[in-house]
């Protein structure tokens, strides 16, 4: 016997931007921790900043797979959409930062190396993602009934 469901058109929204915040927040923290243990490490401590800054953005990338997974097949295509490019972005950018950056750190040697990866990373993804962000509350989302297979 198939139910019907609604999905809401704020769920879509949130759905539609949930990728986006998590990652701006896991950026922003990593960001902090990194100027905190800078703050904090004294020279017989100097891998400190990036002992703090690396686990915030280490346990995204994991977790980040299981949210990208779950919104991919949310039956509204705006949501797919929204969620696609911010995945884009984020995998792109670690990636790429994954080949660069070694060269970037090698150069400037020590914490101010990975304040400057960190740092590109933070600049390319956040203001994007808080723009995506944007338009997805500025989006004219609409409740959604769907067919779903329900158990006797």
């Amino acid at each position: 016997m198939n139910v019907k469901r609604v999905i809401s058109a704020s769920s879509s929204r949130f759905a539609a931007q949930l990728f986006n915040l998590i990652t701006v927040a896991a950026m922003l923290i990593s960001l902090t921790a990194l100027l905190l243990g800078k703050l904090l490490a004294s020279q017989k401590v100097g891998f400190l900043p990036i002992v703090m800054s690396l686990p915030p953005l280490m346990i995204w990338l994991a977790g980040s797979i299981f949210v990208y997974a779950g919104i991919a097949h949310h039956p509204n295509p705006r949501v797919v959409h929204f969620n696609k490019w911010a995945g884009y972005r984020f995998y792109g950018v670690m990636g790429s930062l994954l080949v660069i950056g070694p060269a970037i750190y090698g150069l400037l040697d020590g914490w101010l190396g990975l304040m400057l990866v960190l740092g590109l990373a933070v600049a390319i993804i956040v203001p994007w993602a808080l723009f995506d962000i944007y338009k997805a509350a500025r989006e004219p989302w609409q409740d959604m009934t769907i067919e779903v297979e329900g158990n006797e």
